[in-house]
């Protein structure tokens, strides 16, 4: 029989443009699995003024709120405030970074990617006018629109703010590649996911929580127990 220690709760994490509605179809099946789940809406998704300390903040506050062991999972952008915030979780006992950013301290994800750092970072950044494709290229055409519709424009200050410290070092860790991702390349996640401790392989496109759910949430449920 699994005790509480072995199944810890599940925080899922989302990325840039994104809010925490898009694990909506995800978190059933894993509560089904036994998991409880929590989700947190980062700042910068939703204020042009927020940072990549607001969001931080709010990764920790989400798990303060939780009682007992658990697993974060950070999808694309998400990574890269989970990547700060592990380093002041004591309760985060394994980061699963899903098409994410596990950055080292220094990092940000401009620089990670080589694009421009130069000017000052203002505003916000609209969804690429592209969405469709790059986020949700195997997602169901309803499944797809739907999402579509409730992107957001995301600060500017957070693809160029920088970490200050690499708490996936620290902390038990996973990575899940999207073999088929046209929004963080394939490449870029093998270079990204040689940084942690287990690698795993998911077919499709970036949003698995939308294309692939049952896959992803029998796969979580998985590296969640084992590790």
């Amino acid at each position: 029989m699994s005790t509480s220690a072995d199944r810890p709760s599940i925080l899922l994490v989302h990325g840039a443009w994104h809010g925490a509605w898009c694990f909506d179809g995800l978190r059933p099946l894993l509560d089904a699995a036994g998991r409880r789940t929590h989700t947190v809406d980062l700042p910068t998704a939703s204020s042009a003024t927020a940072g990549l300390v607001d969001d931080v903040r709010a990764v920790r506050e989400a798990l303060g709120r939780i009682d007992g062991p658990t697993a974060v999972v950070a999808h694309s952008y998400g990574g890269v405030p989970v990547t700060e915030a592990l380093a002041e979780a004591p309760n985060a006992v394994h980061a699963v970074f899903l098409a994410a950013y596990p950055l080292e301290a220094g990092e940000s994800l401009a620089s990670f990617l080589g694009l421009p750092e130069s000017g000052e970072a203002v505003g916000s950044v609209p969804p690429p006018e592209d969405a469709r494709e790059l986020f949700f290229g195997d997602a169901a055409q309803g499944a797809a629109e739907r999402a579509l519709a409730r992107l957001t424009p995301q600060s500017a200050r957070s693809f160029r703010e920088r970490v200050t410290t690499a708490g996936w070092r620290s902390t038990r860790s996973s990575y899940i590649v999207c073999d088929d991702d046209l929004a963080l390349e394939p490449a870029h996640q093998e270079r990204l996911a040689a940084r942690t401790d287990t690698v795993h392989h998911l077919p499709g496109s970036h949003s698995p929580f939308l294309s692939r759910p049952t896959e992803l949430a029998a796969l979580l449920d998985r590296i969640a127990t084992t590790g």
